[in-house]
């Protein structure tokens, strides 16, 4: 019985389970791979009233490092105007790398466009955060994004293009929700 307790705890089916596996999914590693943050009008854009302009713009990419080990990249960038001068400019590339086996192309396809950025999502809007506030600014807290809508809207475009786009290819999101600045 013992034994059986440690063999579900280290995750290997128990003795005599039957084994039938399906395509498996996870996430391997988290990490941040490029940010940058820049103030150009600074210290003169503290002096006035703060009611920006905020743009922001993301973009998904993925590639293949070996078989069923994918890289996704999710950058988020995000510049707020003041009287049409950039008061900040702050752009995250937040990446992950994803094990993905037993997928058919088109699954891979949809797990690298939807669920691999849903993950990485969180980490990228608190980086964003975190440099916004280091330079001085009030916090940007971005709305949560719905990726699935997004890539659904993409392979709608290129339908009507008649294009088609592979999971290597950089994707980039139609209108994503406008993010919050307290």
């Amino acid at each position: 019985m013992a034994e059986d307790q440690n063999n579900l705890q280290a995750g290997a089916p128990p003795e005599g389970a039957a084994t039938d596996e399906g395509p498996q999914f996870g996430l391997q590693r988290i990490y941040l791979k490029d940010s940058s943050f820049e103030s150009p009008r600074s210290p003169a854009v503290f002096q006035g009233q703060w009611a920006p302009k905020i743009n922001f713009d993301i973009k998904t990419r993925s590639n293949k490092i070996q078989d069923d080990l994918y890289e996704v990249v999710l950058v988020l960038t995000a510049e707020a105007k003041q009287e049409e001068e950039t008061a900040f400019l702050v752009e995250v590339h937040q990446a992950g790398i994803f094990g993905a086996k037993d997928f058919d192309d088109a699954q891979i396809e949809q797990l690298l466009a939807t669920v691999c950025p849903n993950i990485l999502f969180p980490y990228a809007r608190e980086a964003i955060d975190a440099l916004v506030t280091k330079g001085s600014f009030p916090a940007l807290m971005l709305s949560p994004i719905n990726f699935e809508v997004l890539y659904q809207q993409q392979k709608q475009a290129m339908a009507q293009q008649g294009t088609s786009n592979g999971a290597g290819d950089e994707a980039e999101g139609t209108e994503p929700p406008a993010p919050e600045s307290e």
